[in-house]
């Protein structure tokens, strides 16, 4: 697409969701359909190549389990494909911390808010939006749990900076520990 190699602070400061529009302002342009396709298939195949080497994050599982050991639930929603994102959190054991485990199911390059409707359906009764806390690290993800009556919490660990975090009016944290203490502050 002729977009230039970028270092990993030029693409925080860069990305956007929905995801066309950070493509949009790459190339100065719309991305045509065909173009939006190409650019994320490359992404899903560069993806599906490197993650397995990234392991988890330090702490994660443990983490993961503690929240559960003191009688919390809790669910998975990605917006990565559904079908790709199961065997990747079984892949890591981590599908017995879930209640649920859900990616995207619909178009890439769209919304949270509509998966999260949908995670959210699906969980039915099992779960009081006034004590359920969603750990993100996009500003979608806030926009959609506000959206959804839910709280959320930042981690400025994924594709955001801080700076475009900060102004959504939630809670933004530098380590996952810290995302966790402050859920568990939201959700009682």
């Amino acid at each position: 697409m002729g977009i230039a190699p970028m270092t990993l602070e030029e693409y925080r400061a860069q990305y956007e969701i929905p995801i066309p529009r950070f493509y949009e302002r790459l190339l100065g342009r719309a991305p045509s359909q065909a173009e939006w396709l190409a650019a994320d298939d490359a992404f899903h195949v560069k993806y599906v190549e490197l993650f397995p080497s990234c392991g988890l994050t330090p702490g994660a599982e443990e983490l993961l389990g503690g929240w559960v050991a003191a009688g919390r639930s809790q669910s998975l929603l990605s917006m990565y494909a559904h079908e790709q994102l199961v065997p990747v959190v079984d892949g890591f054991g981590l599908t017995r911390h879930f209640v649920r485990v859900d990616g995207r199911r619909g178009a890439a390059g769209g919304r949270k808010a509509a998966e999260l409707a949908v995670h959210l359906e699906a969980l039915g009764g099992e779960i009081d939006r006034g004590r359920t806390v969603l750990i993100g690290d996009a500003a979608d993800d806030a926009l959609a749990a506000l959206e959804h009556g839910i709280k959320a919490v930042l981690y400025t660990g994924g594709s955001h900076t801080r700076e475009k975090l900060v102004h959504l009016g939630v809670p933004v944290v530098d380590s996952l520990a810290e995302a966790v203490a402050v859920a568990e502050e939201l959700s009682r």
